[in-house]
């Protein structure tokens, strides 16, 4: 009689969520014993015992695993023996490729001890089967568990990342909290001043690898850390780089929020990562303390929708580029360098002149300098006019305040009853699968109690969206209130404008067709700190 036996054992986190987290009775050293006496009892030859830890039942690429499979096939053994059925495999396809088609046809006898699943005994297929789709269903519940658990966490303002964000470390007394790094959050600021006062990706890489900066892999693995970026080049991993800057640039980690959960896996079974719509990607508020204030923020982003191109050759931004327009055909004034007699003089031109389809007659240019001087004045007497009468504080005093203050009172009173109506959801459907693996609910009872949950769980989630959606809104409008005060606080006289100025004061310039006559024009500034102003100049 045959009796060459290869023992399987396997345990993964899936095995280590167990009512009594002391038991170990799913060990690997456990199910190694159990196995050797029971081979030992049926007069059996121990061939090999194989071990796989920390790997999924839903994995077919396992080691050890593996290396059982090839003795199968090359008819080393003659049966392989499990604790149950599940340490095989809990993926019903890996169950019936193997156990009812690959073992018959190599002569390989499958048994596991506690379910009692034999291929040689007549009528245990059913079973064996019926066992394959509950530890399949378990493994969908448990999957669907922990993504809830986990989006539960990203709700909460946990920071659930393998590694830090550069100018951040994880806190050593909670490793789901940020705290400001100390040296590389000064290299943070850095960049965005830089960027702010009009300096372009490319000359921001180039100052922080002449000043000897450390880039951020290089930081992070000198400081102990094991973080390897994936998606990085070897020039990129040694130097900084000017994408690395733009992605640094657009990341809320530095005002205090986290933007979660924009990747997931397919399923449970396929761990290949999808990028998921903006609308279903997890953003929580004031989580840590920030590194870069919320005027600043702004300003940069700002900046950003503007599409504003830098120069080829320096990477630096023109201070009017994308402000100064045309008023006779909305074509953008374009920078050119003229030769006159003090040698190549900046001038803006409409685009819209050299377009057939657009014939602008407004063909007049005007020198950088002009433009800029008469920008200068107008936003002086605007500084003047808000220091002798406050226009400002007169324009948003208009506002009803009280009414916002009970609207988002309203909206943080709701939230904080469906969290806690959702925690009881998840608690509900953790008594509702005990039950079922009790026997106190059937197999159908818990199908149909669980598709009510999933129902039930999906419209509170549809609510919660909504609700941070507003109160998103809500936040943005006070601190659009507070950053136009602000900024006019911000400076008493102008002696020169920057980008910076030009950002924060100017939405746009029109600029009008020369009359010949009078030798003049219409220019006028809309300002993006009052709504609806316009000054004529």
């Amino acid at each position: 009689m045959k009796n060459r036996v290869d023992i399987y054992t396997r345990l993964s986190d899936e095995d280590r969520y167990k009512r009594n987290k002391e038991d170990d009775s799913e060990s690997i050293a456990n199910q190694k014993s159990m196995l050797l006496k029971y081979a030992l009892n049926h007069g059996w030859e121990v061939i090999n015992v194989y071990s796989d830890d920390d790997y999924s039942g839903a994995e077919f690429n396992r080691p050890q695993f593996q290396k059982m499979l090839e003795d199968c096939e090359k008819g080393l053994v003659d049966i392989v023996l499990c604790k149950t059925q599940s340490r095989f495999s809990r993926d019903m396809e890996i169950i019936e490729r193997y156990i009812h088609n690959k073992f018959v046809e190599w002569g390989v006898r499958f048994v596991s001890v506690v379910d009692n699943a034999d291929t040689e005994v007549e009528g245990n297929k059913k079973s064996r089967q019926i066992n394959g789709l509950v530890n399949e269903w378990y493994l969908e519940d448990l999957s669907n568990n922990i993504r809830s658990s986990l989006q539960n966490k990203r709700e909460e303002g946990q920071y659930l990342g393998s590694f830090a964000p550069y100018g951040y470390l994880k806190d050593p007394n909670n490793k789901n909290k940020l705290i400001i790094d100390p040296i590389a959050s000064e290299v943070v600021k850095v960049i965005f001043d830089l960027y702010k006062s009009g300096v372009g990706y490319y000359n921001i890489a180039v100052h922080l690898n002449e000043k000897r900066i450390m880039p951020p892999t290089l930081y992070k693995q000198s400081m102990g850390s094991k973080y390897v970026c994936k998606h990085a080049t070897l020039e990129s991993s040694i130097k900084w780089h000017q994408d690395t800057i733009a992605r640094m640039l657009r990341n809320e980690v530095y005002i205090g929020n986290l933007v979660q959960g924009k990747r997931t896996h397919i399923s449970y079974k396929n761990h290949k990562q999808i990028t998921k719509p903006e609308s279903e990607w997890t953003r929580s508020y004031g989580t840590h303390e920030p590194i870069i204030d919320i005027e600043t923020w702004n300003f940069i982003q700002s900046k950003f929708k503007s599409r504003v191109r830098s120069c080829s050759t320096t990477g630096d931004i023109y201070i009017l580029s994308k402000k100064v327009y045309c008023k006779e055909c909305k074509q953008i004034f374009s920078r050119q360098l003229y030769n006159t007699k003090e040698g190549k003089t900046p001038y803006l031109k409409c685009k819209g002149r050299k377009r057939t389809s657009i014939g602008c007659e407004n063909n007049s240019s005007i020198r950088c300098e002009v433009i800029e001087k008469i920008i200068l004045d107008e936003l002086n007497k605007q500084l003047d006019l808000y220091y002798d009468i406050n226009e400002l504080e007169r324009l948003y005093a208009q506002n009803n305040k009280k009414s916002v203050y009970l609207k988002k009172e309203s909206y943080l009173i709701e939230k904080n009853n469906l969290t806690q109506k959702l925690e009881k959801k998840n608690n509900y459907y953790k008594q509702l699968y005990e039950d079922k693996l009790d026997g106190i609910i059937s197999q159908e009872e818990f199908i149909m109690l669980r598709e009510k949950y999933n129902r039930e769980k999906e419209e509170i989630n549809k609510r919660l969206k909504i609700i941070e959606f507003e109160l998103v809104k809500i936040e943005n409008k006070e601190i659009n209130k507070m950053t136009s005060k602000n900024i006019f606080e911000k400076y008493r006289h102008l002696n020169k404008l920057n980008r910076e100025i030009i950002e924060e004061f100017i939405d746009i310039i029109w600029i009008g067709k020369l009359e010949r006559e009078t030798n003049s024009r219409d220019i006028n500034i809309e300002l993006n700190i009052i709504k609806n102003s316009t000054l004529p100049c």
